[in-house]
């Protein structure tokens, strides 16, 4: 037999060797392969998906697949992750993944006022400052824009106060508003905000509040629920 027919029949006989896949229990209690050698991983569930926190609440109060120790991981004012406790490979199961569905809102971009005033009635709370966002930038005449008076940090425009009148208003500044940015569950954080206009007639608001808003809807989403799984054992919440 010469060199080549050689190589040629220890390669067949590794293939024949190989394809007697076998898997064993190693002294650490996982399980390996014969074939590259790798640890076979137990199965694990795929997470149930959802956007509202009352769907994790009754997840988690109906216990339909008997979970063990929980974890309630608050990762953002959009996102909570309900998790198992670690496993002895030192992984977690992902039970079950809540993502809040908010209104993409048009922050730091001027827009035309009329895009400005349904952005703000449908993507915000009602409070006093919105109505009088609303006043503002509803009754401004196009020609007067260009009186705006402007020292840096408040503006006043000419607005129409009646059928055939002009006056000056004041624009508020900063505001007080609480858009819609996390699970309706939550009484939505409110923040400040700086309110700007320009010739167009556009206007613009620009968050001020160095994303503090942030924390306060993770920590009502955390007291919210604590209050709702009081009762729940095995049960870890953080954020």
């Amino acid at each position: 037999m010469n060199e080549t027919n050689s190589k040629e029949a220890l390669q067949y006989l590794v293939g024949v060797g190989e394809d007697k896949f076998k898997i064993f229990t190693a002294t650490n209690g996982f399980e390996y392969t014969t074939k590259n050698i790798i640890r076979v991983n137990d199965p694990t569930p795929s997470s149930i998906v959802s956007s509202t926190l009352t769907s994790l609440v009754d997840y988690i109060k109906g216990n339909i697949d008997e979970l063990g120790k929980m974890i309630i991981q608050v990762e953002s004012p959009t996102k909570v992750l309900l998790s198992s406790e670690l496993k002895k490979d030192k992984h977690r199961e992902e039970y079950m993944l809540c993502e809040a569905v908010t209104p993409r809102i048009q922050f730091d971009n001027f827009i035309e006022t009329e895009r400005f005033n349904v952005m703000l009635q449908s993507n915000f709370v009602v409070n006093q400052c919105i109505e009088q966002l609303l006043v503002v930038t509803g009754s401004i005449k196009d020609e007067a824009v260009k009186q705006i008076g402007d020292d840096g940090i408040s503006q006043s425009v000419t607005v129409k106060t009646g059928v055939a009148t002009v006056g000056a208003v004041l624009v508020p500044n900063p505001v007080i508003l609480a858009p819609y940015r996390t699970f309706p569950e939550i009484v939505q954080p409110e923040s400040k905000f700086i309110f700007r206009m320009k010739s167009g007639p556009t206007a613009a608001i620009i968050e001020a509040d160095g994303g503090a808003w942030r924390n306060k809807a993770m920590d009502s989403i955390k007291v919210f629920l604590k209050a709702e799984l009081v009762d729940i054992k095995d049960l870890t919440i953080i954020s």
